[in-house]
């Protein structure tokens, strides 16, 4: 049963990028502007803190 909730949980994840894309380009740009970091950590930043919040907000979508 745990395997099937990860499955589709990961399956709402990539329709969840839609929703996360956003908050996650505003906090790597505050990032930028704050800490002066470089433009590849701003692009990591960003794409974790996209994946991050779309794995939470599909959990949330999931469980609740």
């Amino acid at each position: 049963m745990v395997l099937q909730d990860v499955m589709i949980i990961l399956a709402m994840t990539f329709p969840m990028f839609l929703f996360t894309i956003y908050p996650a380009i505003r906090v790597a740009n505050f990032l930028e502007e704050r800490y002066e970091i470089s433009e590849a950590k701003k692009r990591a930043a960003m794409v974790s803190v996209t994946f991050l919040c779309a794995v939470c907000l599909s959990s949330l979508l999931h469980f609740l």
